[in-house]
C-alpha cells in the first residue's frame, strides 16, 4: 500500500468580489470574499487542510494579484495563467458551461493536466513601479485625447480644455 499523498491542485476563479476555489482530487469547492479577510481564510484553508502542490488563477486585470501574492508568500506555488489558455482547455475538455464553480474546477484540472510553471511575482516595489507606469500611460493618453478635442472644439469649449 502506497503512503504517498496524491498531487493536489487548486483552481481559483477570480472576480472583483469573490474567489471561487476548487481543490482536486478531493473535489472540495468553497468561496471566500476577494478582500483581506477572505484571502486570510483562503490561506488558512490551504495551509491547514489542502496543502496544494500548485494553485492556478486566471489573470483578470489585477483582481487576482492580492490572492496570488498571498499564496506565493505562504510558500505555495502559484501560476497566473492567460484566461484564453484556460478557456481553450475547458473547450477541449468539453466544459462549455461557464459558472464560477465550473471555472474553478477547470483551472484545477488545467493545473494537473498542463502543469503551468509557477509565476514569478514581482515584489512590492516592482508592483508599485508598474502601477506608476500604467498611470503615466493613462495620463499621456488623456493628454492626447484632450489635444485632439481642442482642435475640434468651439471657442467656448476650447477655453475650458
Amino acid at each position: 500500500m502506497s503512503t504517498e499523498r496524491p498531487v493536489r491542485h487548486v483552481g481559483i476563479d477570480v472576480s472583483k468580489e469573490h474567489l471561487e476555489v476548487c481543490s482536486l482530487p478531493a473535489g472540495e469547492i468553497f468561496s471566500v470574499a476577494n478582500d483581506r479577510a477572505g484571502i486570510d481564510e483562503l490561506l488558512a484553508r490551504l495551509l491547514e487542510g489542502v496543502r496544494p502542490d500548485l494553485v492556478v488563477l486566471e489573470a483578470t486585470g489585477k483582481y487576482e494579484r492580492p490572492a496570488a501574492v498571498a499564496v506565493a508568500a505562504a510558500g505555495i506555488a502559484v501560476a497566473v495563467v492567460n484566461p484564453r489558455q484556460a478557456r481553450d482547455f475547458a473547450k477541449a475538455a468539453g466544459r462549455l458551461a461557464k459558472t464560477d464553480r465550473i471555472d474553478a474546477e477547470v483551472l484545477a484540472r488545467f493545473a494537473g493536466a498542463v502543469g503551468p510553471r509557477p509565476s514569478v511575482l514581482p515584489d512590492e516595489e516592482a508592483r508599485a513601479l508598474q502601477d506608476i507606469l500604467v498611470r503615466r500611460r493613462q495620463l499621456l493618453e488623456m493628454i492626447v485625447a484632450e489635444k485632439n478635442r481642442l482642435q475640434m472644439a468651439s471657442e467656448a469649449v476650447a477655453k475650458r480644455i
